[in-house]
């Protein structure tokens, strides 16, 4: 199969009997295996209508990649047309009018680095191989979202082609229904192109991680939330549990052993003393096993979570977003993490509010404004564990957490076999006018192979 099956498109195909198949379809998530009919590398925008057409032409399922980190493996789908935006990695930054524009298939760890060459962020994914559009979509959450919203929140124009092939610009003014549904909604409206981002100086913090022997797990937790109540919005919070890896800053006796810790960084300038924050969060606790605190640039805050990369891992995630974390909530979740079927697995809850719940739940597509805090459950297991064991313990974690439950959990953080009751909670209060708007721009609901949002039976285009 050549370029010219598929009218219009300049970018690469590649069929299954292409030497280059394997490592195409190959995502993030291991557990995810899926062989598609066709991958298109797109290079432009034209590329993607082209796609999208031929798609439509055809018949044919279409699943679309960004940065391959989708925790439900999104990307590729069986026997579908794989839309591959990764190699579209254009930006430019603008540090004048504090804006980038971004193509889709930029990692955040690229997107970061054009954008900290001129001391200015935007709210993004806290491991740097995430894609920028995926995370995007779904909301964003990230190290910045206390201090300056969402990442979606952030967005303030979008090029997107749609169902029918056409190039639109969505912003405020330009498609605003659009616009709205696009910052929460997912990839469920079209191929976004281009992404525009305002930006913000964000240079240094203070912050780090502090870690704990797992016999202290409740404690940290409470302490975690102690300090969660009156946060000032430059300080981003998260508590964890999980099997602490070989780094260098963690004491070889350590390694492999159930651990507990808190990471934190603290915004601003040394004129700012964001190291007197985490020291009052530090004081809610006895001295840690390992103190791996002190300034930092604002990337490497965003390497805090990244941990030892070991490619081939398999995962599954669930999450809840909770508007308490009470001793009720700490103790399951501790007891949760003693009985994980995965040494690897983790167990993480993250504060939010601040700027990200000033938005108000209907002024995007992100509904969860107000949710005190995001529980990610993530089990990750080396090839051959047993799936069924390990999803059943993730549910089985959230479950226990349901008397706490803002009412569902974040789009980005759902595996791919959680149903329909699921998606439709995790878009919450707006998921009945986001049915209208996929109505106006995907009647026939070719963007399905996602956390779908079914068109409404009657809508129009405004």
């Amino acid at each position: 199969m050549t370029a010219r099956s598929v009218p219009g498109f300049t970018g690469q195909l590649i069929a299954p009997a292409d030497e280059r198949y394997d490592a195409a379809r190959t995502v993030w998530n291991a557990a995810i295996d899926r062989y598609p009919a066709l991958i298109a590398r797109a290079r432009r925008t034209a590329d993607v209508a082209a796609v999208i057409r031929y798609a439509q032409d055809n018949g044919m399922p279409l699943s679309v990649r960004g940065g391959g980190h989708s925790a439900a493996g999104l990307a590729v789908a069986d026997g579908a047309l794989m839309l591959d935006l990764s190699p579209m990695k254009a930006v430019t930054v603008d540090p004048a009018a504090g804006v980038a524009v971004a193509a889709p298939g930029l990692t955040w760890e690229e997107l970061d680095a054009a954008t900290q060459a001129h001391d200015l962020a935007t709210t993004g994914g806290v491991v740097g191989s995430t894609g920028i559009a995926g995370l995007t979509l779904g909301g964003g959450i990230g190290w910045l979202d206390r201090l300056a919203g969402l990442t979606c929140d952030n967005l303030i124009e979008a090029e997107i082609v749609t169902a029918d092939g056409r190039v639109l610009t969505a912003s405020g003014t330009r498609h605003p229904d659009l616009f709205w549904a696009l910052r929460g909604g997912g990839g469920n409206f079209g191929v976004v192109t281009s992404f525009s981002y305002r930006l913000h100086p964000v240079t240094t913090a203070y912050g780090g991680i502090l870690g704990y022997t797992f016999d202290r797990a409740a404690d940290v937790l409470r302490a975690y939330a102690r300090a969660s109540e009156d946060a000032p919005d430059r300080l981003a919070l998260y508590a964890g549990m999980t099997t602490a890896p070989p780094l260098p800053f963690i004491p070889e006796v350590l390694h492999g052993q159930p651990l507990a810790a808190l990471f934190l960084a603290c915004f601003g300038s040394a004129a700012d003393h964001p190291e007197r924050t985490v020291a009052s969060v530090r004081a809610l606790l006895p001295p840690p096993a390992f103190d791996a605190t002190g300034p930092m640039s604002y990337r490497q805050v965003q390497q805090l979570s990244e941990g030892p990369g070991v490619p081939g891992m398999h995962h599954y995630y669930t999450a809840e977003w909770l508007d308490v974390l009470d001793d009720k909530a700490i103790d399951a979740l501790v007891s949760a993490a003693e009985r994980a079927t995965s040494p690897r697995s983790v167990i993480v809850v993250k504060r939010m509010g601040g700027a990200a719940a000033r938005v108000p739940a209907d002024g995007t597509a992100f509904w969860y404004r107000r949710a005190a805090h995001n529980l990610d459950i993530h089990a990750q297991w080396a090839p051959g564990g047993d799936l069924a064991a390990h999803r059943a313990w993730a549910h089985a974690t959230r479950q226990a957490v349901r008397h706490a439950s803002a009412g569902g959990g974040y789009v980005n953080f759902l595996g791919g076999d959680q149903g329909a009751d699921r998606i439709r909670a995790a878009y919450g209060g707006n998921y009945e006018r986001l049915t209208q708007v996929k109505a106006g721009y995907d009647p026939g609901n070719l963007f399905r192979l996602n956390h779908n949002i079914a068109p409404a039976e009657r809508a129009s285009v405004r």
